[in-house]
């Protein structure tokens, strides 16, 4: 296979998504560019207009499709539709949502930025008799000057949908968002993720504003010609139903929770009662609120449950002010042994990339860190269909794979007591049955295999193993590799003793390594039998 084809059959539902989008945007721009060529308008401002005319048309489109991939509860439901998700790549929405905003900052520079330096100018200058024929009528015969065009309606409301959207977008860019070291600290204090979320409610005010602007128009009185309000309908009303649906969703869900535990590393494992007909899949992920933070932030967290369980979990890692204060709060609770923990609401359960895993007979799941918990429902929800069919003594062909391998890579060896029960269990149940899961555990703060420091470790750990049957470094029966893994032999391994299979590999954590995989999984597709699909969980 060629590397080219492994690309496209790796990504063609992003590229024909992505096309068909550039493909309306190109035809809606033309279409409004040839419209105002052929109107009296472009006599006084020319190309300029239909420039400006045809960015506009691209706009409305573009604050229409942008509400769509953050409607949550849609996207989940229309996963659970095969002809559908075959066709549209679900697992990328925030990646298009942010594309569609890309559209919409381009649009505006053009739409804005043409009005402002061309078209405004040219009205405000052109010969009077030229004016008078053409576009006098629309300002009563009286040709405003630039000032007098910045102070209407149309461009004032404009002029503030373009600072409100700049707000927005900037806090939303990665930097502020992450609060990231390169910010000035005088900047890094007014950023973070309650800034980026909080601004990006801002967009309430501009769809107002939007139709307002989109009411007064200088050019026309036509009113089948102010459509704005045609396009972004549907996705208001969906996207507002969505909110209020979430809002008494999570009223009426009554959970209570039964554990509560924390780890080094700062995290926190949760265990709530499940709520009536709250029915999910493997991978799916749930928002969790705390009133006493605050009552307006959700946060996402993969459910590290599986779904025959009777309870829902989750383990939160504090990397931010709200997991660090949830964190203090619980921990607090703990130490008081008052066994009051404070009110929790949850919201769910929502689609993941990771709920594709039983689309494939082998799965790869890769976990940095905190991000192995997407995959530990999907072992459990393996091992479950396992112990069935020893159970009933009957091996059916139920859709889902396997065999599946975790590789579990963190920099701490404190991190192993997060799941040491779970691996602990696993290990248990897969000792008779080395056909269904494997594990792998890498701790990268120690020294490189090649090291003699290493060496020596590995020797006393392999003493320790025969002995004892546990890890000395994650005191499970799992046994530890130090330094990063060599994911090149990895893959050559799965190659090889998979040959000719279709493997699915699911990654969660840091970008970097995510290309890499990426890149290796189209490699391997390229030069071997194997063909790998890569997925990474979005945030």
């Amino acid at each position: 296979m060629l590397r080219g084809e492994a690309l496209l059959r790796a990504n063609w539902r992003r590229v024909w998504f992505v096309l068909l989008w550039l493909i309306v945007c190109l035809v809606l721009f033309t279409w409004k560019f040839i419209q105002y060529r052929q109107r009296a308008a472009f006599e006084v401002m020319g190309y300029c207009v239909c420039t400006a005319k045809g960015a506009a048309e691209t706009l409305k489109f573009n604050m229409a499709v942008i509400l769509l991939p953050v409607c949550r509860n849609t996207v989940t439901w229309l996963r659970t539709s095969h002809p559908i998700n075959s066709v549209i790549p679900f697992n990328d929405n925030i990646n298009f949502h942010k594309l569609v905003a890309s559209g919409i900052v381009i649009g505006v520079i053009l739409h804005g930025g043409i009005h402002l330096v061309c078209d405004f100018p040219r009205i405000s200058g052109s010969d009077w008799s030229i004016f008078r024929q053409t576009i006098g009528a629309r300002f009563q015969y009286h040709q405003p000057s630039y000032i007098d065009i910045l102070a209407t309606i149309e461009v004032a409301s404009g002029i503030t949908m373009v600072i409100l959207m700049a707000v927005a977008f900037s806090l939303a860019t990665k930097w502020p968002r992450r609060q990231s070291s390169p910010l000035p600290r005088s900047v890094r204090r007014v950023t973070g993720y309650n800034t980026f979320w909080y601004s990006h409610h801002l967009f309430v005010f501009v769809y107002a504003l939007l139709i307002v602007h989109s009411m007064f128009l200088f050019l026309t009185n036509n009113v089948y010609e102010k459509t704005t309000w045609m396009y972004i309908a549907f996705p208001v009303l969906l996207y507002t139903g969505e909110r209020i649906f979430r809002a008494v969703r999570s009223g009426f869900y009554n959970v209570k929770i039964l554990r509560a535990s924390t780890y080094p590393g700062k995290v926190l494992f949760l265990s709530f009662s499940k709520p009536d007909g709250f029915v999910y899949r493997s991978g799916m992920s749930i928002y969790v609120q705390c009133p006493q933070i605050s009552p307006f932030e959700w946060h996402p967290f993969s459910l590290t449950s599986g779904p025959n369980e009777d309870h829902l979990s989750v383990h939160i890692r504090s990397l931010g002010d709200w997991s660090y204060d949830l964190y203090s709060i619980f921990q607090e609770a703990l130490l008081s042994r008052a066994n009051k923990y404070p009110k929790l609401y949850i919201d769910g359960p929502y689609g993941a990339a990771s709920q594709d895993y039983v689309k494939y007979d082998i799965v790869v799941l890769i976990g940095l860190g905190i991000g192995a918990t997407p995959f530990l429902s999907i072992l459990k929800d393996v091992m479950h269909k396992m112990d069935s069919e020893i159970d009933t003594g009957e091996y059916r062909h139920t859709k889902g794979p396997s065999k599946a391998y975790l590789f579990w890579v963190t920099r701490e060896h404190s991190s192993f007591a997060w799941f040491q029960d779970f691996i602990r269990d696993v290990s248990k149940k897969t000792s008779q049955n080395q056909w269904a899961v494997e594990m792998h555990n890498f701790l990268t703060c120690m020294y490189k295999e090649d090291d003699a420091r290493a060496a020596l470790l590995s020797a006393i750990q392999v003493l320790y193993h025969a002995k004892r049957g546990t890890d000395i470094i994650s005191k499970t029966p799992v046994r530890t590799h130090f330094a990063r893994p060599n994911w090149f032999r990895i893959f050559l391994k799965l190659s090889r003793r998979h040959r000719g299979a279709r493997i699915g590999v699911f990654y969660c954590g840091a970008s970097g390594l995510a290309r890499e995989l990426e890149s290796l999984c189209t490699k391997f597709s390229t030069k071997t039998a194997t063909r790998f699909v890569f997925h990474k969980e979005h945030y």
